[in-house]
């Protein structure tokens, strides 16, 4: 009996991630496949790193892409950092934070927590105070773009108290990266991590880290082993060093072509017109939503262009049969809320290649069929 192929449907994403893939990056992913040590695969590698710490503006030496998505990237930069006995503060906005609290509490470390009410960011004095219940913590992390929310985390008076008090930042961008102005060497982050489906626009399974002269320095003084193997920077180090690269594990050969491919396109675009493009499409965006009766559940100043979080019009009492009738009668996906806010938001995401008024269009004119 032969078996049945799947044949996955044609959609327009425009939800949290993944995003629409550039077809020059879905051609990379059907490239023949060679090996990972392979002369070839080792040169784009090197050329990887150098596009993401471009991409991150960063001249960090280890910055370098864990073989998992963006939580392996959290983890990897936590359970590196902490150590059993370290203390740290995070900030909980989110799903997010709360999910570096879990694998803090497992590296050991006593978390102190810094919450604020999902929608808001966290507040200078908020992290004042918290310096002064534990002036010295190992590190302190925050999520710049909190995917469930919907709201950007300034971080740069916050670095500044940070570093003041001898301590890491350590910064989520899985949402901001690539979409909205991400500056590592000049906010003075000292651990931050991506992932490659929002506004990478690559397929997922890939997280981009970097890590500060400080932060290696860190990982040099250990005490004790890294808790994970696999995520053992003394060990993925020597993977991702040139020429001498060390066997490590079978990198995922096809996700990585795709990534080179992607980020290739931030190149030829630019950041900067890249950051503006998310931007305009955001305001065009707005405007439509709120002339049918959308209203955004962020304050304009701390506002994601790229993830929309939006209640939806006053009536609308099911908002997961009209999610479910935009994906089966239109092929657009949105995502609905996590969290404290599932069943109450849509999260409108147009991110990478998902972020063009064709994009919008296409949402608006959907919707005002159904509504």
């Amino acid at each position: 009996m032969r078996s049945p192929s799947f044949n996955p449907p044609h959609r327009i994403l425009m939800g949290p991630g993944p995003s629409d893939a550039h077809p020059r990056v879905l051609k990379a992913m059907a490239s023949p496949l060679i090996g990972h040590l392979d002369p070839h695969f080792v040169g784009m590698m090197d050329e990887v790193k150098s596009m993401v710490q471009k991409t991150f503006l960063t001249k960090n030496h280890l910055t370098f892409v864990v073989s998992a998505p963006g939580s392996a990237g959290m983890e990897t930069c936590l359970v590196n950092l902490l150590e059993p006995g370290d203390e740290c503060i995070i900030c909980i906005n989110g799903v997010f934070g709360g999910r570096m609290v879990n694998i803090a509490e497992r590296c050991g470390a006593t978390v102190h927590k810094v919450e604020t009410p999902w929608g808001e960011v966290t507040k200078v004095t908020q992290i004042k105070k918290a310096l002064k219940q534990c002036p010295k913590p190992k590190l302190v992390a925050l999520v710049h773009a909190e995917t469930s929310t919907g709201a950007r985390q300034p971080l740069e008076k916050i670095s500044d108290l940070v570093h003041e008090a001898g301590s890491l930042l350590m910064v989520d961008a899985v949402t901001s990266y690539c979409g909205v102005p991400l500056k590592v060497d000049e906010w003075k982050i000292d651990a931050i991590y991506s992932g490659t489906q929002k506004c990478l626009s690559a397929p997922p399974g890939l997280s981009p880290v970097s890590f500060s002269k400080r932060a290696v320095k860190v990982l040099e003084n250990r005490k004790t082993p890294v808790q994970s193997w696999f995520l053992d920077l003394s060990l993925v180090k020597n993977y991702w060093a040139g020429a001498k690269r060390t066997y490590h594990h079978t990198a995922p050969v096809s996700s990585v072509y795709a990534l080179h491919e992607a980020l290739s396109i931030v190149l030829e675009e630019g950041l900067e017109n890249r950051w503006k493009r998310h931007q305009d499409v955001h305001k065009y965006l707005k405007k439509n939503l709120e002339e049918m009766g959308f209203e955004f559940i962020v304050k304009p100043a701390n506002r994601l262009p790229n993830l929309n979080a939006v209640q939806l019009p006053k009536g609308i009492k099911d908002e997961a049969k009209l999610r479910r009738q935009l994906l089966d009668e239109f092929n657009i996906e949105v995502g609905g809320g996590l969290g404290a806010f599932a069943g109450k938001i849509w999260r409108i995401g147009i991110m990478g290649e998902s972020c063009t008024s064709n994009h919008v269009n296409a949402l608006v004119g959907a919707l005002k069929q159904i509504l």
